[in-house]
């Protein structure tokens, strides 16, 4: 599974999904993470640039490119969390602290979404 979790410099989850600076994917196979890619996506800056609307598109975008197959965050707003929805990926907030860890912790939860 391909789970992309908004990570900052220092490996802790990001506060925001749709400002995010930086994401991970991370590869989990049998409950253990077995690859880990941080990737700068430059939602902050792109955030205020254009409608939600296309903001939403440029993440979809981001999630379908790369075979992202769930998402763990911190927080994420109602508007994402719709699109989100309509992907059909399983989706985990609340996460905090280290960001390996959180996805880890939050495997149980998405094999159950």
């Amino acid at each position: 599974m391909i789970v992309c979790i908004p990570v900052d410099e220092t490996g802790t989850v990001g506060p925001h999904w749709g400002r995010a600076h930086t994401v991970a994917l991370a590869g989990v196979e049998n409950g253990d993470l077995t690859s880990w890619q941080v990737h700068e996506v430059g939602w902050d800056v792109a955030h205020d640039e254009g409608t939600h609307g296309s903001h939403h598109a440029r993440i979809v975008r981001f999630l379908r490119e790369h075979g992202v197959q769930a998402i763990v965050a911190g927080g994420m707003g109602p508007g994402m969390q719709q699109v989100v929805g309509k992907l059909g990926l399983p989706l985990v907030l609340g996460a905090a602290g280290d960001a390996r860890a959180a996805v880890v912790a939050a495997v149980p939860l998405l094999l159950t979404a």
